[in-house]
């Protein structure tokens, strides 16, 4: 198999990632187009940074296990499949997965420090940035983090003003209009999503071809 092509997607807490992920991969084909994401990479919580008021913020690149995803990341590259433990945001009540990536045509690096980690963004061959602006993330988090994380919503609100926001001004929103795709996202991703399908089907058509030459 030659060289994957990597996309890495990037956007807020609440931009919509995960969803139009999800629709991508089932639009291009799981067979041809594989997902590492960045969320599967937080160190313990021991080793997390507090803040002043003695809260644990897992919104700062250092919340990252940054040599580890760089070198799964380069496994991908190279043809070689990974393993890793699914990170269950501290829910007691989800029993982690071992989550198995393997090498595909197309390889997605997702998260919000994708761009901001220098040896990441130099490997990837397409950027793309959802947007969406901050009450609609704010809602959609709220909404997540009850539903899926079982976070009370003072806490939800206590990350967002102190956490989130910061980590967003400072080391997300830089990337945006450096991004070869911006994909608003307030009410739909779905034309962003359909360029970047045709996109990808582009480049899979060119790899079928040079497989065949």
């Amino acid at each position: 198999m030659n060289k994957p092509y990597v996309i890495g997607i990037s956007g807020g807490s609440g931009s919509g990632k995960t969803s139009f992920i999800k629709e991508l991969v089932k639009n291009v084909g799981k067979e041809y187009i594989s997902v590492v994401s960045q969320d599967d990479y937080y160190l313990p919580k021991k080793k997390q940074r507090t803040d002043k008021k003695g809260k644990v913020n897992f919104d700062l690149p250092t919340a990252i296990d940054r040599e580890l995803f760089f070198k799964d990341m380069q496994r991908l590259i190279n043809n070689i499949a990974i393993e890793k433990t699914e990170y269950t945001f501290n829910n007691r009540n989800k029993k982690p997965k071992t989550i198995k990536v393997a090498p595909t045509p197309i390889l997605v690096m997702e998260g919000l420090f994708i761009f901001h980690f220098g040896e990441i963004w130099d490997l990837l061959d397409l950027t793309v940035f959802l947007h969406a602006d901050d009450n609609t993330r704010l809602m959609r988090r709220l909404k997540r983090d009850k539903e899926e994380r079982g976070y009370p919503e003072k806490d939800v609100q206590y990350q967002w003003k102190n956490h989130v926001k910061p980590c967003y001004q400072k080391y997300l929103k830089p990337y945006r209009g450096a991004a070869d795709l911006v994909v608003n996202n307030n009410r739909t991703y779905q034309p962003g999503l359909s360029v970047l399908t045709s996109y990808l089907n582009t480049i899979l058509q060119g790899k079928k071809n040079l497989a065949l030459v």
